[in-house]
C-alpha cells in the first residue's frame, strides 16, 4: 500500500488545559484536540517554565498522515495580559498561571485557611501590574464568628475605598453566587486564591456538571490541599469561560521593578506626582506626599506595610514567599 504524503493544515484555537507537555486547545471549529510543542518553544523576553497556559490563542499546526493525525502548536497571538507566579523552584523563572483574562476573582477567607492581608495586596499588584480588573470574594461567610465578621467588614471598607469590588459569598450557597453568572457571561474569568479556600467548590456550584475534584482541609495546619496541578480553562453552561487554577500558597512578583511598585498601588498611584522629588520612593525622602498620606490615615497602614515588605524583600531569594504564608 503506497504511503500518502502528510498534508499540513494550521488551524486557530484557545488553550483550555497545559500540562507542560501536552495542550488542550480548542480550535475554532469546535473540536478539541490535544497538541504538543515541537522543540523549544520561547516567548520573547519571558523566562517561563511553561510558554503555553490556559487562555492563550494559538496557532496549531494538524499534520494528517495514514497513521493519525498529530496537532503542533507553531504559534502564540500577542496576550493582551497575563498572571504569573514565580517558579517553585526556580528563582529566575515564572509560570504563567493564565492568559488573556477579562476579570479575576480573588477568594479570600477568614477562617479555614485565613487568608493573609499581605497575600492579597500583593496579588492585586500583580493583577494591576498586568492591568486585569479584580474582585475579592469573601467566602465561608456563614462559618465567621463575631469577631471575624467584624474583621471581615472592615477588610471590605478597606478594599472598596481603594476602588475594588467585593462581595461575601458562602460557595455552596447558589444565591450568594447567583451575581457571578451575569457577570461571567461570555468573558474568561480567573478564580484563584490560597488552597482551601473554595475555588473549587465555587466552581462547581457555577455548573455542576464539571464535576471537579473538591479538597479535604488539612486540620492539621489549617492549609488546603492542592487538588489542581494545572491551570484549565472549563466552559459553563450558563455562557463563559473559568480558569481554574492551582492553589497558590504565596504569590511572587516577577518582572516588576522596586521602584514601580507603588504604581500599582492605586491609592499610592493617585499621590506619587505630589512628592517633593521625583525619583521618591516613599521610603524615607522627605516631603513624601504618599508617607505623609500615611500619616493622615488617607492611606490605610497595612497597605504601606506591605509595599515597606515587598520593597525590602530580597528578589534573589527563592523562599522569600514563605514571610507571607
Amino acid at each position: 500500500m503506497k504511503l500518502k504524503k502528510p498534508t499540513f493544515v494550521c488551524m486557530r484555537g484557545l488553550v483550555t488545559k497545559s500540562t507542560g507537555k501536552w495542550y488542550k486547545v480548542l480550535l475554532d471549529s469546535g473540536q478539541t484536540v490535544n497538541a504538543s510543542i515541537k522543540g523549544k518553544f520561547r516567548l520573547k523576553g519571558l523566562r517561563t517554565t511553561n510558554p503555553v497556559a490556559a487562555g492563550d490563542y494559538v496557532e496549531v499546526q494538524a499534520v494528517k498522515s495514514n497513521e493519525e493525525d498529530l496537532f503542533i502548536i507553531n504559534s502564540i497571538e500577542e496576550r493582551k495580559n497575563y498572571i504569573v507566579r514565580k517558579s517553585t523552584n526556580l528563582s529566575k523563572q515564572m509560570q504563567i498561571i493564565a492568559a488573556n483574562v477579562d476579570r479575576v476573582y480573588l477568594l479570600v477567607t477568614l477562617r479555614s485557611p485565613v487568608t493573609q492581608i499581605a497575600f492579597i495586596d500583593r496579588f492585586l499588584v500583580a493583577a494591576e501590574s498586568f492591568r486585569i480588573p479584580t474582585t475579592i470574594l469573601f467566602n465561608k461567610i456563614d462559618l465567621y464568628n463575631t469577631d471575624e465578621y467584624q474583621q471581615l467588614e472592615e477588610l471590605m471598607k478597606m478594599y472598596e475605598k481603594i476602588g475594588y469590588l467585593c462581595h461575601q459569598i458562602v460557595a455552596e450557597d447558589e444565591k450568594s453566587i447567583e451575581f457571578l453568572r451575569a457577570e461571567i457571561k461570555d468573558k474568561k474569568v480567573m478564580i484563584s486564591g490560597n488552597s482551601g479556600v473554595g475555588k473549587t467548590t465555587l466552581v462547581n456550584t457555577l455548573d455542576s456538571e464539571l464535576m471537579l475534584r473538591v479538597g479535604e482541609i488539612s486540620s492539621a495546619h489549617e492549609q488546603g490541599k492542592h487538588t489542581t496541578t494545572f491551570s484549565e480553562m472549563h466552559p459553563i453552561k450558563s455562557g463563559g469561560f473559568i480558569i481554574d487554577t492551582p492553589g497558590i500558597r504565596a504569590f511572587g512578583l516577577v518582572d516588576l521593578e522596586k521602584e514601580h511598585y507603588a504604581h500599582y498601588f492605586p491609592e499610592m498611584r493617585s499621590l506619587m506626582g505630589q512628592c517633593k522629588y521625583n525619583n521618591c520612593v516613599h521610603l524615607n525622602e522627605p516631603d513624601c506626599a504618599i508617607k505623609l498620606a500615611v500619616d493622615e490615615g488617607s492611606i490605610f497602614e497595612s497597605r504601606y506595610i506591605t509595599y515597606l515588605q515587598l520593597m525590602n524583600e530580597d528578589q534573589s531569594d527563592p523562599y522569600r514567599r514563605n514571610e507571607f504564608k
